[in-house]
This record gives structure tokens, C-alpha cells and sequence, in this order.
């Protein structure tokens, strides 16, 4: 492997092994040589389509940000870490000066720098130049692995603790069992939720789902012919309700799949005065019960990206035992077979006959395994 080898997206299903400059870093800033990096669903995204919404893909960009690494070199004004660091990696660097950035909300920015979104260059390199205070120390009985998992977790993390602000003994159901739904179930565990509902359409990834986080699972009715989506989503809402003993419905609704008819559902499990959070992106526009909205009086939120403080209650959470990650981790793969790992990604399935739900890369010369 030569000084800087990148994983690069050329065009819509074209990827490279590219040799790119070692990044310079500035005074407040750090190097980092990436050890471990997770595929995201919007990485494959941009492969397969070459856009996400505004974002469109028009150069050569660099994949991945879900990524842990080692700090190889620090700016002259950098005190929190030092070379050797293991660290977790918080890909977003914004501009700090904003409205938005000043009042706490930083995942707002106009202006972030978010790796492997459009036209930024991504983790899966040998190295990546991050601000000092975008990369979190893993303790001692982290590994990098979990480091790299601290990225989807922190989605959760954002969702479940910090905007839908999720108490001891609430009800949440949680729409979508991929791994983003996954972390959003642990995050509400632990934090004390009395019940948590994992519900999908696909009967292992509900199996999974109890097995891992989930106290119930629901797997939705089939459609009746000629039946609209909203009549649908409110019978498969009071079936839900009959069936898990919830007559009142749930204090908390999360998103995670960006379903049309997962959406409606939602809102009409929700209790009233209950909380629904939208983290799952799917169709930009879909249709939804105002008037159920409105009588039930819903708190509607969005949940995009993280914040303030939720990567380093990921670490937290993780490091007291209250989080396990290891158990997303289904297949691993050396840098010099990326591709291979995104094709099992969008397979959904490994050689091995395994279900996919997290696919680590290690680093250029890095082991397979944990580390």
C-alpha cells in the first residue's frame, strides 16, 4: 500500500483504489490513521444513485465516515489528545460561528463539513484531518470496532435521548429493525423504557431485534385489496395495540425505516400528547393525518445527524456495559476488499448466508478482526 490509498466513488457504480495526498493539519486540528470504518446505508446510496436529495455526487469523493482510528500527528495548539490516542471520529466539522452552531445546535449548520457527503471526501483512507474536539477517546475496554459504531449510535443517541428525550418506564416503538432502528431500541433500553417494540416487516430482523434490544416485536398485517395506505396504517396501528396490550397506545414513536405507511402507523399508535420522532429518510414527500395530529395534540419532531453531547454519551453508555455493539458487527473485510463489502451491504446478505446489519473495513494494512 503506498502513503495515502483512498476508496474512491468515480461515477454511479464506479469505485477506485486511489493514492491521495496525506492531509496537512492546521493548528487546531489532528491526524487520525483510520483503523476501522462501518458502511452506512447512504455510502451505498451514493454508489447506487449518486445522490441523496440535494446532495449530488459531480467529483471523485472519497466513501465512508463511520470511523475509529489512531491519532498520528496533532496541531501545535491541540491539548485533549496526543499521538497514539485511539479514537472515535465525529465526521462533521461546522463552521462554529452561526446562529445555529452558537445555540447548541451545531448538526443544523449550513456550512458543515460532513465527511463522504458531497463534494467532502470520506474516512476510508489511511488518514483523515479532523478539529482536535471532533474525536473522543475510547476507553480501555473499547475496542476500535465499537469506536467506529459509535457514529450509528450516536444517531440513536440523538434521537432517542436527546430529541425525543425519552424517560424510565415509557413505552417506545421503534419502526425499522436495520441498524440505525437497532441502536435507536439500545439507546431506549438504556435509558430505562419499561417496553420497548421493535416493529418490521421481516420476521429475522424482529428475532434479532428481541434478541438484542427489543422487550416485543410486531410484524404488520398484510394489505387488503383496494385498501388505502391511511386505512391500512390505522388497522395495522389498532392491531398493533390489541395484540402488545397497549390500549392507549405508546409515549414515544421513532421512525427509523422512512416507510410511508410506517409513518401513518406511527402517528396513530402514538398516545395522546405522546412524541414522534422521524430519524429514517425514505420518499421526501409523504401523506400524513393532520387532524389525528392535531386532536391528539402529537409532538412532532425531526432527528438529523447528532449534536452536542451525544457522541460522548455513546462512549458512556457503551463503556458501563449499558450498550453492547459487538452483536451489529456481521461481517468484516480488509480495505483492499471494499468492494466486496459493499456488494454484501446492498446484497443484505454475506457469502456466508448471514444477514447483514453492520459490515466493518479495516484500514489499509489493518487486521480483519477486532481490535
Amino acid at each position: 500500500m503506498s502513503d495515502n490509498p483512498s476508496f474512491v466513488l468515480k461515477a454511479i457504480e464506479k469505485v477506485e483504489y486511489e493514492e491521495r495526498p496525506i492531509p496537512e493539519v492546521n493548528d487546531n486540528e489532528v491526524l487520525i490513521e483510520v483503523k476501522k470504518t462501518g458502511i452506512c446505508g447512504s455510502d451505498v446510496h451514493y454508489l447506487v444513485h449518486g445522490r441523496i436529495g440535494d446532495f449530488v455526487v459531480e467529483n471523485p469523493m472519497v466513501l465512508g465516515h463511520e470511523s475509529a482510528g489512531v491519532i498520528s500527528k496533532v496541531g501545535k495548539s491541540v491539548k485533549n489528545v496526543k499521538p497514539g490516542d485511539r479514537v472515535a471520529m465525529e465526521p462533521g466539522a461546522t463552521c462554529r460561528v452561526c446562529e445555529e452552531c452558537k445555540r447548541g445546535r451545531y448538526e443544523l449548520c449550513a456550512d458543515m463539513v460532513f465527511a463522504a457527503t458531497p463534494p467532502y471526501d470520506g474516512t476510508l483512507a489511511r488518514y483523515y484531518v479532523l478539529p482536535s474536539d471532533l474525536v473522543y477517546p475510547l476507553p480501555d475496554n473499547l475496542s476500535l470496532e465499537d469506536g467506529a459504531m459509535m457514529e450509528p449510535l450516536s444517531v440513536g443517541i440523538h434521537s432517542v435521548a436527546n430529541i425525543a428525550d425519552v424517560r424510565a418506564n415509557q413505552t417506545v416503538a421503534v419502526f425499522g429493525c436495520g441498524p440505525v432502528g437497532l441502536v435507536c431500541m439500545a439507546v431506549a433500553k438504556a435509558l430505562g423504557a419499561s417496553r420497548v417494540v421493535a416493529v418490521d416487516i421481516v420476521p429475522s430482523r424482529l428475532e434479532f431485534a428481541k434478541s438484542y434490544a427489543a422487550t416485543d416485536a410486531f410484524k404488520p398485517p398484510a394489505p387488503k385489496e383496494g385498501q388505502s395506505k391511511m386505512e391500512y396504517s390505522q388497522g395495522s396501528a389498532a392491531e398493533m395495540k390489541k395484540q402488545l396490550g397497549l390500549p392507549k397506545g405508546v409515549d414515544v414513536v421513532v421512525d427509523a425505516s422512512g416507510a410511508e405507511v410506517s409513518i401513518q402507523t406511527g402517528m396513530f399508535l402514538a398516545k395522546n400528547g405522546g412524541t414522534y420522532v422521524q430519524v429514517g429518510m425514505g420518499q421526501p414527500e409523504v401523506q400524513l393525518p393532520i387532524t389525528l395530529m392535531l386532536t391528539k395534540e402529537l409532538v412532532f419532531k425531526g432527528s438529523f445527524r447528532y449534536g452536542p453531547g451525544d457522541y460522548q454519551l455513546a462512549i458512556d453508555l457503551v463503556s458501563q456495559g449499558k450498550i453492547d455493539l459487538k452483536p451489529l458487527i456481521t461481517h468484516r473485510f480488509a480495505f483492499t476488499d471494499a468492494v466486496k463489502a459493499f456488494q454484501v451491504t446492498r446484497q443484505g446478505k454475506g457469502d456466508d448466508g448471514k444477514g447483514v446489519i453492520k459490515a466493518i473495513i479495516s484500514g489499509p494494512d489493518v487486521d480483519v478482526g477486532p481490535l
